[in-house]
C-alpha cells in the first residue's frame, strides 16, 4: 500500500535517500507483526542493502530496536508524531476541554482532523468502554466511517470526490485501514448523502456505521478565520443512548462545549516559533552534530541524508505553529540548505505543508508508527531496558507500582531464581519490608507518607524487617534524600535488594526499579558501588522513553 501525497515523481531536489528511509519505517509501522529485514525488502522493493542501512540508522537514532532478525519500533519513534500533535496545538488547547465534556457526559469524547479522504484521532478521552473496536490516537478512519467524516467532506471539491471515488473502487474492503472492521465499508454507500445533510445540518452522526451498538454525533470546531481545524464528537452505545437521543441530549451539550474550544483556538498564540525556538544547549545534542559523529564512527551504514530529514521533521515540535526554513535550520544546526531540500522531500510525501515562509508538519505524520505505539504501557516501555540492565549486571531486575500498602510487579527479568517465592508479573509484597516500596512511598508528598507509614501493619517478614513507624519513616526519608533505597533479608533471609525510582514528564515517582542477589553475591558497599550507577542509567533511559511517549498520551502502568 502506498501512503504518498501524490503519485508523481519526485521532485528534482528531493532527497532520494529519506524518501526510501520513509518507506521502510511506513512499512515497518504498519507491519502487523515485527518484520525483519527480508520482509521489508519485500514490502518496498528497495535493495537489501538499502534497507539494512537504514534498519541501522534508525536503531542509531533510536526509532527502533534490532533484536535478532526483527525490527521492533521503539517509544523515541512517536517523537515524529508529537512534533505533528505539539506543532498543531489541538491536544494542549483542546484536550482539557473534551476531558471536561467526557467528564460532565460519562462518555467518550474524542477529537479528529481531515487526512486528505480519512480522518485521524488526535485526541481521546475515553471513558465508558462498551465497544469492541477501540481507535488510537493517529488511527486512520474512511472519511465514510464514522461521524467526523461527512463534515469534512462538506468542504470537498469535485476533485477530492473524485479521489475518494477511486479510492472507493480500488479498495472496497478497506484493506488500507487496518483499524476498521471490513464489515464498515457498506458505510460508503450513504456517504454523500450524510455528506449532504451534515453540509446542511452543521452536524454528523454515527448510527453503527463502524460496529454494531456504537452511536455518535460530532460537531465542526473551527478557528478564528472560520476554518474547520478538527471535529468534535461524543461516542456512546445504543445501551445507553440511540443516535435519536443522542442527538437531541448531547448535541446542545457538545455544541456548548465546541463554543470553548472555538475560543481556545482564537486567543492570543505563543510567540511565534523563529523567536521562541531555542537550540539545544550542548553541541552533543544539536541533531546535525549527533548525525556528523554517527557517520564517522557507523560510515556508510549511517544514512545521514535520513537522520537529517526525520532531524526537520521532529523539530516542528518545538513549538506551536508553523515554522520557517530559517528556524529549523536554527534549531536542527543544519545548513539551510539541507533544510530545504529536507522540505522538498516531506512535502512531496505529504509530511509537510507550506504557506508562504512557513511550514507546518501535517497529520499523515502519525502515520510513522505513532498509532502502533500509542497504546505502550509503562511495563511495555520498560522491558527492554530491564533486559539490558541484566544483561550488564547479571543479576534480577525488576519494576513495580504501589498498590495500597503493597507494592505489585509490572515488569521482571529473572535470572537465577533466589528466592523461595516465584516471583512474577502481578506478585504482592508489603511495601515497608522492599527496597522498591521505600523509593515508591519516599515518592510520595511528605503528609501522605506520614499517614501511610502510620496506619500501615508493619508485621515482621524476617527477623531483619524494621517494625517501628518511626524508625521506617526516618529510613524513608533518606531514601528520598538519597534518590534510592537498600533493603537487607528484610523481605527474605539471604536477599539483598537495591531500588531507584523512575519519575514521569511531571517528576513524580510513578515506578520504582530495582536489582535483588543473594547477599553472597556482593556487599552492601559493593552494591551501591557497582549496581546504583547502572540502575540509575535504566532508570533514565526509561524516564526518556516514557517523557517522549507520554507527551500526548496517557501511559497506563499496567
Amino acid at each position: 500500500m502506498t501512503n504518498l501525497a501524490t503519485d508523481a515523481a519526485p521532485p528534482s531536489e528531493a532527497v532520494g535517500p529519506l524518501i526510501r528511509g520513509l518507506a521502510v519505517l511506513r512499512e515497518l509501522a504498519a507491519a502487523r507483526g515485527l518484520p525483519g529485514a527480508g520482509d521489508l525488502v519485500r514490502a518496498t522493493s528497495l535493495a537489501r542493502s538499502t534497507v539494512d542501512r537504514t534498519l541501522g540508522t534508525l536503531e542509531r537514532l533510536g526509532y527502533l530496536r534490532l533484536e535478532g532478525r526483527t525490527a521492533v519500533p521503539a517509544p523515541r519513534l512517536m517523537e515524529l508524531g508529537n512534533a505533528y500533535l505539539s506543532a498543531c496545538g489541538l491536544p494542549d488547547l483542546l484536550g482539557p476541554l473534551a476531558d471536561g465534556l467526557a467528564d460532565e457526559l460519562d462518555e467518550s469524547v474524542s477529537l479528529a482532523v481531515p487526512d486528505r479522504d480519512g480522518v485521524r484521532f488526535v485526541y481521546q478521552a475515553r471513558r465508558r468502554r462498551t465497544m469492541s473496536v477501540a481507535f488510537r490516537i493517529g488511527d486512520l478512519l474512511p472519511a465514510e466511517c464514522g461521524a467526523p467524516g461527512a463534515l469534512f467532506a462538506a468542504g470537498w471539491t469535485e476533485a477530492e470526490w473524485e479521489r475518494w471515488r477511486s479510492r472507493r473502487r480500488a479498495d472496497p474492503h478497506l484493506a488500507a485501514f487496518p483499524a476498521v472492521p471490513p464489515e464498515a465499508a457498506g458505510a460508503g454507500d450513504t456517504f454523500p448523502g450524510r455528506v449532504a445533510a451534515a453540509r446542511r445540518q452543521g452536524w454528523s452522526g454515527d448510527d453503527q456505521l463502524i460496529e454494531p451498538g456504537l452511536v455518535a454525533v460530532a460537531v465542526p470546531v473551527r478557528d478564528a478565520g472560520g476554518r474547520q481545524v478538527c471535529a468534535a464528537s461524543v461516542v456512546s452505545h445504543t445501551s445507553r443512548h440511540s443516535a435519536g437521543s443522542l442527538r437531541e441530549t448531547l448535541l446542545p451539550r457538545l455544541r456548548q462545549a465546541v463554543a470553548r474550544m472555538e475560543r481556545a483556538l482564537a486567543a492570543p498564540p505563543a510567540p511565534p516559533a523563529p523567536s521562541g525556538w531555542k537550540a539545544p544547549g550542548r553541541a552533543e545534542d544539536v541533531p546535525a552534530a549527533a548525525a556528523r559523529a554517527s557517520k564517522q564512527e557507523l560510515g556508510p551504514g549511517f544514512v545521514e541524508s535520513l537522520a537529517r530529514g526525520l532531524a526537520v521533521l521532529a523539530a516542528f515540535g518545538r513549538g506551536r505553529g508553523g515554522a520557517t526554513l530559517t528556524a529549523l535550520a536554527e534549531a536542527t544546526g543544519l545548513p539551510r540548505a539541507t533544510v530545504r531540500r529536507s522540505l522538498i522531500t516531506l512535502e512531496h510525501l505529504g509530511y509537510v505543508t507550506g504557506e508562504g515562509p512557513l511550514f507546518r508538519p501535517a497529520p499523515r505524520v502519525l502515520e510513522l508508527g505513532f498509532a502502533r505505539l500509542s497504546g505502550l504501557t509503562l511495563p511495555q516501555i520498560a522491558q527492554p531496558h530491564l533486559a539490558s540492565l541484566v544483561e550488564r549486571v547479571h543479576d534480577s531486575a525488576s519494576m513495580s507500582v504501589l498498590a495500597g500498602d503493597e507494592i505489585r510487579y509490572v515488569a521482571r527479568v529473572p535470572t537465577v531464581r533466589i528466592m523461595s517465592v516465584d516471583i512474577t508479573v502481578g506478585t504482592r509484597f508489603p511495601a515497608h519490608a522492599t527496597s522498591m516500596g521505600r523509593v515508591l512511598l519516599a515518592g510520595l508528598p511528605a503528609a501522605e507518607r506520614a499517614e501511610r507509614l502510620r496506619r500501615a501493619d508493619l508485621r515482621p517478614l524476617t527477623r531483619s524487617t524494621v517494625t517501628c513507624a518511626e524508625r521506617l519513616g526516618e529510613i524513608v526519608a533518606r531514601a528520598a534524600h538519597d534518590g534510592y533505597a537498600l533493603v537487607e533479608e528484610e523481605l527474605e533471609e539471604g536477599l539483598r535488594s537495591l531500588a531507584v525510582p523512575v519519575r514521569d514528564r511531571a517528576g513524580r515517582t510513578v515506578a520504582a526499579v530495582n536489582v535483588s542477589m543473594h547477599t553472597s553475591r556482593r556487599s552492601a558497599e559493593q552494591a551501591r558501588a557497582e549496581l546504583l550507577p547502572e540502575l540509575r542509567r535504566t532508570a533514565a533511559d526509561i524516564e526518556a522513553d516514557l517523557r517522549v511517549a507520554g507527551r500526548h498520551t496517557a501511559i497506563r502502568t499496567a
